[in-house]
């Protein structure tokens, strides 16, 4: 594989065409906003900048990267002729299931499609297209250039042959890549968003506040960032999101959002994305200062 097209330029596209790049693969990034794009590349021109301080990387390799990446806000044009397709718009069913139907019948009969979602079913997306085999979970880890572990999901009609290729593509760009099947939340967020949401639950039932929850949790079970803290983070709507696709998926009430969660994001309440979620992000992006609702 040598020619890869990314879909989606924000957090997550932007850090896998960043990945892809720097390891010497041609990227066409992808986006219907070419005001996305052009932040898409300044984010990675600016991660790239923080690795050439920390002297991780060189300047030829900055620059290399950068040429590596060429942007499209067309479709068709951008996945033309591309190996690998990797879908990271947003995390919504049927915005990925119409990506997925006109890359079928737009993408070379060779190219595989892969998607980053992190919840969805990989079987459900792989059936709007006639080649189910080549279709595959890719789900990167955020911040794509510094986490490890890739998650490759395979659907029901993944054929081996796509999913070793794709094992070891992730291994070429420095990844972990870890099998796992396809149920709704994989395994990372099958296991991640119900401690979430617990955690939430337990701020909406008033046991403790925002920095006790989150404090217990960083020094009690050494984690680098408390549940709400992270949960700003990955975005409270696309925490909400995974949950609902979850108990869609499952039936089970472990996984129903706490009604606090869904009023933070019907409120508009995001996290770090919106400058509040359940810290103020207002002055500085790292969560130094609780919401004022939740003081």
């Amino acid at each position: 594989m040598n020619k890869i097209a990314v879909i989606g330029a924000g957090t997550m596209g932007n850090g896998i065409a960043h990945v892809f790049a720097q390891n010497g693969y041609r990227v066409n990034l992808i986006d219907i906003s070419q005001e996305s794009l052009d932040k898409g590349i300044a984010t990675i021109r600016k991660n790239l900048d923080r690795l050439l301080a920390k002297e991780k990387i060189t300047e030829t390799v900055k620059e290399n990267t950068l040429g590596n990446i060429t942007t499209f806000t067309q479709l068709e044009i951008g996945v033309k002729e591309a190996d690998l397709v990797v879908e990271a718009a947003t995390e919504n069913l049927e915005v990925k299931l119409n990506i997925f139907r006109e890359l079928d019948t737009i993408c070379d009969a060779n190219s595989i499609l892969a998607t980053n979602t992190s919840s969805i079913s990989i079987t459900q997306i792989a059936a709007v297209t006639k080649r189910p085999e080549k279709v595959i979970g890719m789900h990167f880890m955020n911040p794509v250039p510094i986490m490890k572990l890739v998650e490759i999901i395979r659907g029901y009609n993944t054929s081996d042959s796509v999913t070793e290729q794709i094992m070891a593509l992730s291994k070429a760009l420095g990844k972990t890549p870890t099998e796992v099947n396809d149920y709704p939340g994989f395994v990372a967020n099958r296991i991640l968003m119900p401690m979430l949401n617990e955690a939430i639950e337990t701020l909406y039932n008033g046991v403790a506040g925002v920095e006790e929850i989150d404090t217990v949790m960083k020094l009690g079970m050494a984690h680098p960032m408390g549940p709400l803290q992270l949960a700003d983070f990955i975005g409270l709507d696309v925490c909400l999101s995974i949950l609902n696709v979850m108990y869609d998926g499952f039936k089970n009430p472990k996984y129903a959002p706490c009604p606090l969660l869904v009023n933070m994001v019907t409120a508009g309440k995001l996290g770090i994305k919106t400058g509040e979620g359940f810290y103020d992000y207002s002055e500085s992006k790292k969560a130094e200062k609780v919401s004022k609702q939740f003081v």
